[in-house]
């Protein structure tokens, strides 16, 4: 765009992810440079080729464009290294299929001028923006998209109606904290989860969707593929969705089973009894294994830089250690132990002849239970004790 700004002159980098896109990328390019001189923008156009051979290279230099030529495959993989050569403090990404009108650029840049973050595009009414007639299809119009912008809204916080929407703007310096690990489509929702969760400054700019301008293949978006990938995504950095609710929910269905079957309750002349406790102890074995792994994922994610810091986990970590969850599995298997003699002594009793097992089982059931669960609290207490030395 400028070639004779140095570094410190260029204030926005235009970054284009690049693969065969020879129908559509001059007309995108076009439309940034046209928006940077009109407004006085100083910036420039960075296009992260990932191994086109259709002509999109030369036509990315002849418009001014500087090619940043990525190897590794995969739509994050090339915004991560157009990014990294990108020389602004601020950064705005569009598709090259000119779906997205770059004309739009002032929009993003007057917001990251305000002083936000990140400045998430939005296509759809709720958020400001249109879609052309026949832009997107039906199911990521009414179904996918609003369905994991609901989510991110719920589950992270994040204010935005549109995650799915390619053209965004941020800082820099935003970027190289969120230490982005995704390199296929679910790169941008990840952008999206990390800042919310660090706390970033997002706000949205409407824009219009148009069709695709695309004649020599079809989009790279796979629907079913990348439809799965944001969800599991999604559940990576959501434990307390995948684990920790659902365990929960078991365990209170544990409690209330005991509820019921230790003192035999007769609801409506139907008995709970000695295999109702074997259900409870099932959802509460399965539940607190639920919980533990919510720990672990949790854990993981943040010493391995994958999620930010969460002051309640840093919390839980300061008020238990691996001495105090040595001592609570060792009360439960003390206890559950100390059941199951109470059980083998009533077969003394009895001679070792039958017995009443509606009886008995009161004390094995919650005794072997107690037990399990004193045993995973016991391997879960070193487990969690050695992810959690690089955090210290």
């Amino acid at each position: 765009m400028h070639p004779a700004l140095t570094q410190s002159d260029i204030e926005v980098s235009v970054v284009i992810p690049c693969l065969n896109e020879a129908d559509t990328l001059g007309a995108c390019l076009s439309k940034a440079a046209r928006a940077m001189q009109k407004q006085g923008i100083r910036g420039e156009l960075v296009v992260a080729d990932n191994g086109s051979s259709d002509g999109s290279r030369e036509i990315a230099a002849a418009a001014g464009a500087r090619v940043i030529p990525v190897a590794e495959k995969g739509y994050g993989n090339a915004l991560m290294g157009g990014i990294a050569a990108a020389r602004g403090s601020f950064v705005v990404m569009g598709d090259a299929d000119d779906s997205y009108d770059f004309s739009d650029l002032p929009k993003f840049v007057e917001k990251l001028r305000q002083g936000f973050d990140l400045v998430q595009g939005c296509r759809f009414p709720s958020g400001g923006g249109s879609i052309q007639q026949g832009a997107m299809r039906f199911t990521h119009r009414w179904v996918g998209n609003p369905l994991f912008s609901f989510l991110v809204r719920l589950w992270f916080h994040a204010p935005v109606h549109d995650v799915y929407c390619g053209m965004r703007g941020f800082r820099k310096d935003l970027f190289e904290s969120l230490d982005q690990r995704c390199t296929g489509m679910e790169f941008a929702t990840e952008m999206i989860i990390k800042a919310s969760l660090g706390g970033a400054r997002i706000a949205e700019a409407p824009i219009v969707l148009y069709r695709d301008g695309r004649k020599s293949h079809a989009p790279h978006l796979k629907t079913v593929r990348d439809g799965w990938r944001t969800l599991r995504y999604f559940l990576m950095c959501s434990p307390r969705w995948l684990f920790l609710l659902p365990g929960a929910l078991l365990i209170g269905l544990g409690c209330l089973a005991y509820g019921l079957a230790l003192p035999g309750i007769v609801v409506r002349g139907v008995r709970f009894d000695a295999h109702t406790l074997l259900f409870g102890s099932l959802f509460a074995i399965c539940g607190y294994q639920s919980i533990l792994f919510a720990l672990f994922a949790r854990t993981f994610a943040y010493t391995a830089g994958l999620l930010p810091p969460n002051p309640r986990l840093l919390r839980f970590y300061e008020l238990v250690d691996l001495e105090k969850g040595l001592v609570v599995a060792a009360t439960a298997i003390l206890t559950g132990g100390l059941l199951l003699l109470l059980a083998v002594n009533q077969w003394r009793l009895a001679g070792f002849g039958n017995l009443d097992y509606a009886k008995t089982m009161r004390l094995v059931i919650p005794g072997a239970t107690l037990i399990a669960l004193g045993f995973q609290t016991f391997l879960s207490s070193f487990f969690i004790s050695i992810m959690g030395m690089k955090r210290k």
